[in-house]
């Protein structure tokens, strides 16, 4: 797949805490419509056919305006208040009234979250994620079979995830804080080490919150990076973040021996999957 997110960087402009992706077009597929075309496509048609959607701007308004996380720690004796942005759900495509969350792989995330200025978050993030959301809805999941992977199942689950949402909508709108109903795609150490010996290039998967705050998922590296299954959800952060209020990158932060832990269990010299990898 090409990146063709470097013109659109280039030209759409977004405050700071907006996800910078064009308007969505009215003549968009919504996300029911878009899924019956996409059942019949191969893994790579199919992911193609995502970043045409998402950089053109095919998501649901309620996912654009992005919120904030805060997380404090003391570092060599100096108290540190770092506040981070991020989707408050899972990537979607089509509207905010026809809608679907859409699995994909780190390959396809990757190109995603660079092109939007964002990364993906770590173990870390979404455990600080799950806490301050204000919407802590029970995992959904589905007995795992041949299907896991395809288009249909993800609809199946997006529908059950949105048999919890809608009757707390009147008291937490869509753009509310979302917990609990994906695993997270994320940036580790697995990613590059402490791999398995039949998988040297994994997706590495991570959380699906219980209502008690347990998750389901521990970090896990066992499938390949062009593996995505309904289970699996994206979930975008900005680049950018604020430590006692000054701006700071978290690529920056990721790398740093000691600040890592704002937001790492580890230091992550490479934060990012090779997007550049082709997806087959």
């Amino acid at each position: 797949m090409k990146n063709i997110f470097l013109l659109l960087f280039l030209t759409v402009s977004a405050e700071a805490q907006i996800l910078p992706l064009p308007p969505r077009n009215a003549a968009a597929p919504v996300g029911s419509r878009l899924c019956a075309a996409l059942v019949s496509l191969s893994r790579s048609a199919r992911e193609d056919t995502l970043l045409n959607q998402i950089s053109s701007g095919n998501i649901p308004d309620f996912l654009r305006r992005m919120v904030p996380v805060t997380t404090t720690k003391t570092i060599s004796g100096t108290t540190y208040t770092l506040q981070y942005f991020v989707t408050p759900d899972y990537l979607a495509v089509g509207h905010d009234s026809d809608y679907v969350f859409m699995p994909m792989t780190p390959l396809l995330a990757q190109k995603i979250a660079d092109g939007t200025n964002c990364i993906l978050p770590t173990a870390t993030m979404v455990d600080q994620i799950y806490a301050a959301a204000n919407v802590k809805l029970r995992p959904q999941p589905i007995p795992p079979d041949a299907d896991m992977d395809k288009v249909p199942r993800f609809i199946q689950h997006n529908d059950s995830v949105k048999t919890l949402r809608v009757p707390l909508l009147s008291e937490f709108p869509l753009g509310s804080l979302v917990g609990g109903t994906k695993k997270d795609v994320v940036i580790d150490i697995k990613v590059r080490s402490r791999l398995k010996a039949a998988v040297p290039k994994p997706v590495v998967i991570y959380g699906w919150h219980q209502i008690n705050g347990v998750p389901i998922q521990p970090t896990y590296n066992g499938h390949g990076e062009t593996y995505a299954d309904y289970s699996h959800g994206i979930r975008l952060v900005q680049r950018t973040g604020k430590i006692n209020g000054a701006d700071i990158s978290l690529t920056d932060i990721l790398q740093d021996s000691a600040f890592h832990s704002l937001i790492s269990d580890t230091v992550l010299v490479k934060p990012f999957y090779d997007s550049s990898a082709a997806i087959k």
